[in-house]
């Protein structure tokens, strides 16, 4: 992956809860839990799953998650 956002924190996902439209990913970065509230449709196209290494990527006011 390849990306020009500079605040980049890698964790594991420990929990992904769907509402209606919108998931909330929350990933375990070094004992810190950061949450990403991101469409379920993008859950489901990265194929994201509890234990799985992802990245939050932090771009002005949003989280989001981003994969290898």
């Amino acid at each position: 992956m390849k990306i020009s956002a500079r605040n980049q924190l890698k964790g594991t996902i420990v929990e992904i809860t769907k509402g209606a439209t919108t998931a909330h990913v929350r990933l375990d970065v070094g004992g810190t839990i950061v949450t990403s509230a991101i469409t379920n449709a993008a859950v489901d196209e990265l194929k994201l799953a509890v234990g799985q290494k992802a990245y939050a990527v932090v771009k002005a006011s949003d989280v989001m998650i981003a994969i290898d």
